[in-house]
């Protein structure tokens, strides 16, 4: 119910004309309100059109592709020293690694397992112990004996002068395979990698202390039965990453076993 206001001091003629005039005030005013209720909506829309364009700025610069360095068409880390380390994927960038980026500084590494990679530590001779036992590891993990549920493997060091294409007379050397002459260092890496994701949100992996030295998160991963779909899987909800072929990059061919 709606409640008039009447002065008691005034006629009902003077309180009628009092409403009146007061009507037409309000009456007056009314297109004003109206004119601002509308440029309120339209600001509020336009604020709506910058906000969605905003969004749609960042979502174009989140999908501009970073840009990749000539390392990563290989096996590759950076050693928690440093160092860089690669290695060959198959038989092809085996040959590239050793013939083009091989140089007089560097170590190489490799096993007398079949399938191994040769993994190069850069600047290698300048490297700690550490290093090169990362880099044992990685070659280790990265060779056909982590498909056959190998716990451990041996793996040499020699020098790049120790490394040959060269064939003995008579014998043959396959594409992706050296004659190593000389002696040779040892070590016996446990069978495990590691794929983490920096704060930059770009995916790495390979030997596990040199993964831990820069991750904010990592997985671990062992041979195992689980299969690569599913472990990309794993990975990718622990690191809270969309990057498929990267994650896919650092697992190593076989089943694999998962620790968080």
């Amino acid at each position: 119910m709606t409640q008039i206001e009447l002065f008691l001091d005034k006629t009902l003629e003077q309180n009628a004309a009092r409403y009146y005039e007061k009507a037409k005030q309000l009456k007056r005013k009314r297109p004003g309100v109206v004119q601002a209720i509308e440029r309120t909506r339209r600001q509020i829309e336009q604020l709506q059109l910058d906000k969605d364009k905003a969004f749609a700025e960042l979502a174009k610069v989140k999908k501009v592709k970073r840009v990749r360095e000539w390392y990563e068409k290989f096996h590759w880390f950076l050693s928690s020293e440093g160092f860089l380390c690669i290695g060959g994927k198959d038989a092809t960038s085996n040959d590239i690694v050793v013939k083009k980026h091989l140089e007089k500084d560097d170590i190489v590494l490799h096993t007398e397992a079949p399938g191994s990679p040769f993994f190069i530590v850069k600047h290698g001779q300048q490297a700690g112990e550490k290093t090169l036992s990362e880099a044992a590891q990685a070659d280790a993990s990265y060779s056909k004996a982590w498909k056959a549920g190998v716990t451990a493997v041996e793996v040499f060091a020699v020098k790049p002068e120790q490394v040959s294409k060269k064939a003995l007379p008579g014998e043959y050397i396959s594409k992706g395979a050296f004659m190593i002459y000389g002696e040779k260092k040892f070590y016996h890496p446990i069978l495990e990698v590691a794929i983490g994701v920096l704060s930059t949100g770009q995916v790495i992996g390979g030997a596990v202390d040199a993964v831990k030295a820069r991750a904010e998160k990592y997985v671990l991963l062992s041979p195992g039965q689980h299969k690569t779909s599913d472990v990309i899987k794993m990975v990718k909800k622990v690191l809270h990453s969309e990057e498929n072929d990267d994650i896919m990059k650092f697992i190593p061919a076989g089943g694999c076993s998962v620790k968080k």
